[in-house]
């Protein structure tokens, strides 16, 4: 879809990290762009808030979320599915309220982007929270597809990332961490944000594409 000074595009989690660099990409590109999340007061646990939000945008043309959540770890005998159900509160029914309040407000021609990761594919223990929500919103993506056509709908699917989500750990110990992932990836490295974003573009841009997840993970899946 082109892009012109009357397009209008929504990136919900754009303040930080993968968010943010689809911002700065699609701010190369005429039209409005406009990120929302938590820094801007945005509550994706909050379904009113967020179908106010949209009806205080009007029409739009392309809506991308990347917001997650801090998902619990660990097995399911030492799990505290509180914590699991609030994690599923903001990413998963988070993703579901943008989605449905973006569908009645998207303009034909529109694309709805979320974000899932690579755990939704792979039996890691420990981390089933993460897992159970990224093959939900997998799954959801390809029914949506179908009942939001023509409107497209897809996933981006990232691995592991160098962005501000790992923040709290010392310089030291984010470096260890990075590297380790590194030497185990087919890419030989960790992703950049700015190198994920070109996937969430590509969905924008492809009008044959919808209903596909784009794995995005330095060969995470093959390993």
């Amino acid at each position: 879809m082109s892009f012109s000074d009357q397009t209008v595009s929504v990136v919900v989690g754009g303040h930080t990290g993968i968010g943010r660099a689809v911002v700065d990409a699609l701010r190369q590109r005429p039209g409005r762009v406009i990120e929302a999340g938590r820094r801007s007061g945005l509550d994706l646990s909050d379904a009113p808030a967020v179908e106010r939000f949209f009806e205080s945008l009007g029409p739009v043309d392309h809506v991308v979320v990347t917001a997650g959540s801090q998902a619990p770890a660990g097995p399911l005998t030492d799990l505290s599915l509180e914590a699991a159900q609030a994690a599923f509160e903001v990413k998963f029914w988070g993703s579901l309220r943008v989605a449905q309040a973006a569908a009645r407000r998207l303009r034909t021609g529109g694309s709805l982007t979320l974000t899932s990761g690579f755990l939704s594919r792979r039996a890691v223990p420990g981390t089933l929270v993460k897992t159970a929500m990224n093959a939900g919103l997998e799954a959801v993506a390809k029914v949506l597809a179908r009942e939001l056509s023509p409107l497209r709908v897809n996933v981006v699917s990232p691995g592991l990332t160098d962005t501000e989500a790992y923040a709290a750990l010392t310089p030291e110990a984010r470096s260890a961490m990075l590297d380790r992932a590194a030497r185990s990836l087919p890419a030989g490295r960790t992703g950049r944000p700015e190198e994920v974003a070109q996937g969430y573009l590509l969905a924008i841009d492809n009008p044959f594409m919808t209903g596909a997840v784009i794995d995005l993970d330095g060969g995470a899946l093959i390993q």
